[in-house]
């Protein structure tokens, strides 16, 4: 059984409700059709503004009422006020609409979770060859600090031993261990210290176990690999795609209350379903 086959079962057995704010994309109201179809999910409507999601903007946030009000003239505030309101479990978006702009509704409209400062990303990359693995940070933070570094690191493992069954990470670098310097390779350091994961790390020992054993540092079977920067990450995964014909699933945000996904703007309507399968098995 395929980790996406795995998933969709774990999908139907929750029965999620999942707004698509951008259900008017023609992508998007296929993938609604399949989900819905293949009892994946409970696609429902964006309703439209009333005080029941008023008051969940208000909650959250405690803005002022008219703010509130402003906001839910948005499509996307409106969705995510629906699932801080109860009345979706999910939302799925970003087929029409930048990153920025989801992460900032989903912010404000959910929340992120308790002890969690800074939303991260990761794709689900499959390989043609079977393997499975998350790729992060690669959709939302540019310039990690060690601390949010190790956050992502964390966040990732879960959503790694969620996904994967089990998480082996590896906080890449262009340094093994001592082999090099710089403030990069200091700032991997430190992530790596504060989490117990492997690191820093090249993407070779982090891959391969007879080059880890040689470098001595981890067993070179990471699933979990945790870039330095968003310049490494992204052009880490569409490299993956362009090159080894990986399928990238994602990006699939990470810290929130409850599950959201940010679609990448140029996904199929069989990306958008295998994303929302992979956001509602998080959940």
């Amino acid at each position: 059984m395929s980790v996406l086959e795995r998933l969709a079962k774990r999908a139907r057995a929750r029965q999620a409700r999942v707004v698509f704010p951008e259900a008017g994309e023609a992508r998007v109201a296929e993938a609604m059709a399949r989900l819905e179809g293949d009892g994946i999910c409970l696609p429902v409507s964006l309703a439209e503004p009333d005080a029941g999601l008023e008051a969940a903007l208000v909650a959250a946030r405690g803005m002022v009422p008219a703010l509130a009000r402003r906001l839910l003239r948005k499509p996307l505030y409106r969705a995510a006020a629906m699932v801080a309101a109860g009345q979706a479990d999910a939302m799925v978006a970003g087929a029409d609409a930048p990153t920025r702009r989801v992460i900032e509704a989903a912010a404000i409209g959910i929340g992120l979770a308790d002890g969690i400062e800074t939303p991260s990303s990761f794709f689900l990359m499959l390989f043609p060859d079977g393997r499975e693995m998350i790729f992060a940070d690669c959709a939302v933070n540019v310039a990690p600090d060690a601390a949010t570094l190790a956050a992502i690191a964390r966040a990732s493992a879960a959503s790694g031993a969620a996904l994967l069954g089990e998480a082996r990470v590896a906080l890449l670098s262009f340094s093994t261990g001592s082999s090099g310097a710089g403030a990069s390779v200091d700032l991997v350091r430190a992530a790596a210290e504060a989490t117990g994961f492997a690191g820093p790390v090249q993407a070779d020992a982090a891959l391969n176990p007879a080059v880890a054993a040689k470098k001595g540092l981890g067993a070179g079977n990471a699933n979990v690999l945790v870039f330095p920067s968003l310049d490494a990450g992204n052009i880490a995964y569409k490299l993956a795609q362009e090159l080894a014909g990986a399928q990238a699933l994602g990006p699939i945000l990470q810290g929130f209350r409850r599950p959201v996904c940010d679609l990448s703007r140029g996904a199929s309507a069989a990306d958008i379903v295998a994303a929302t399968t992979v956001t509602l098995a998080l959940g």
